[in-house]
């Protein structure tokens, strides 16, 4: 993934990429992981649990936290069958 990365950077500085290319060597350098949006999500849960905030703005910042936990099953179970396949 890193040599991806370094060869997508190297075509941009040899002017060889198109714009498509930049913006997704740009979206690969600035993707935030699933567990980090998660722990920054369970850390405003965490605020507003303790600010008393209004219940319907937590239930749906839970909502968020469940999506991110579906998402990271997702790409694990996906990693699981790729990772199954090439044995």
């Amino acid at each position: 993934m890193l040599n991806k990365k370094l060869e997508n950077l190297q075509k941009l500085d040899n002017g060889e990429s198109a714009s498509t290319d930049a913006e997704d060597v740009l979206n690969e350098l600035n993707t935030i992981s699933h567990s980090a949006a998660l722990q920054s999500v369970e850390t405003l849960l965490d605020y507003m649990g303790q600010r008393g905030l209004y219940y319907g703005d937590i239930t749906a910042v839970r909502k968020i936290s469940v999506d991110i936990r579906q998402e990271m099953n997702k790409q694990q179970k996906q990693r699981r069958i790729t990772d199954f396949l090439k044995q």
